[in-house]
């Protein structure tokens, strides 16, 4: 499939003035993009590290590791971790992140750092070498800068984010990977995620919403299987999984269940800067005919795909895919006190090529 385009939107991310129009003395505006917000902060990052950190923070932007990802616990992974910097660099590194996403994904992102502190109290002191809520790393891939070809990748466990920055202009955001263990916190502790949080709340909610709000013939096509698959497809993969999409096709929901759909795609682009969430929406309401001149209606060409139980603490899945992307959700494993089907990991893949 042929890469769809990119188009280059401004983004109400800050302002930069760039001069004064007639006496008056009235200052004229810029609005500074995304990908210059992110260029600016990867900037300011890099000069607070010394060269040791600077060696393990970088790499060249062809490197094979940029497209290594994963979310699992792992006691080493690329780049320089949140445990390995100063208080100051470290806020700069949060500074970094709070560019790459949303006001709403910053939040999540930093709510599920914090779940692994809550992991490590709840397994004991002996997971402390995988479950660390400083435990994040942080990758720049080639040089930050105005003109030319660099990369971010985000990542520590039930977290992977990654972009991708061509002459100022961020024209990639995955894999946009989130997970929950605990999905809803069933225990409390001090400065950490109250019980009855939902980091991933409205990801599991609505899909629920909608999966039961199909009647017997509509759940008969959206339902592919009787039980949820163990993980997400292509966990760690470079590019998503390939094959056309399966469940119920986007034109044949009532409006109400139509509603749903788009409230909950808007939910993972909404983890992202408005300039990406609004690009990523933009290209769904395009369509993939558009560019031949055919009559088309973009939403029509999603579907949603539903597998095992149709009720909470049970194993469930499910997946929205159209020609740009994939979104795919798996609840199955129990939580670290043994609540089955509270442990969350979802996806957003670009189908036109993650990691461009």
């Amino acid at each position: 499939m042929p890469r769809l385009p990119i188009r280059r939107r401004v983004l109400f991310l800050g302002v930069i003035v760039t001069g004064f129009l007639g006496t008056a003395g009235v200052a004229a505006f810029r609005l500074v993009t995304a990908g210059e917000s992110l260029t600016a902060a990867a900037t300011a990052w890099l000069a607070g590290l010394d060269e040791v950190q600077k060696t393990r923070a970088t790499a060249d932007f062809a490197a094979a590791t940029r497209t290594d990802w994963h979310f699992v616990p792992k006691p080493i992974r690329k780049g320089l971790p949140l445990t390995d910097m100063t208080k100051p660099q470290r806020d700069h590194a949060h500074a970094l992140l709070k560019a790459a996403l949303s006001e709403a994904g910053y939040g999540k992102a930093v709510a599920i750092m914090e779940l692994d502190e809550l992991l490590r109290r709840l397994e004991g002191t002996g997971a402390k070498n995988t479950r660390d809520s400083l435990r994040y790393y942080v990758t720049i891939f080639g040089t930050p800068g105005p003109t030319g070809s660099w990369g971010l990748s985000f990542e520590g466990h039930h977290l992977s984010l990654n972009f991708t920055v061509r002459d100022g202009v961020l024209v990639d955001s995955t894999p946009q990977f989130m997970g929950a263990n605990p999905a809803e916190v069933k225990t409390t502790y001090a400065g950490l995620p109250a019980a009855g949080s939902r980091v991933l709340a409205a990801e599991e909610s609505l899909a629920f919403e909608l999966v039961t709000s199909l009647d017997e013939r509509q759940r008969k096509i959206a339902v592919i299987a009787a039980e949820a698959p163990a993980e997400i497809r292509a966990a760690g993969a470079p590019q998503p999984p390939a094959g056309p999409p399966a469940g119920i096709p986007f034109a044949t929901l009532s409006a109400d269940q139509q509603s749903l759909v788009r409230r909950l795609v808007e939910t993972y682009c909404g983890s992202m800067p408005a300039e990406v969430a609004g690009e990523r929406l933009a290209v769904i309401e395009k369509g993939s005919a558009a560019a031949a001149g055919l009559v088309h209606h973009g939403w029509d060409e999603i579907y949603f795909a539903w597998a095992g139980a149709l009720e909470p603490g049970k194993g469930h899945s499910y997946r929205l895919e159209g020609p740009s992307f994939v979104v795919e959700f798996v609840n199955v494993q129990p939580d670290a006190e043994g609540n089955p089907a509270n442990h969350v990991h979802c996806v957003w893949r670009d189908k036109t090529g993650d990691f461009r």
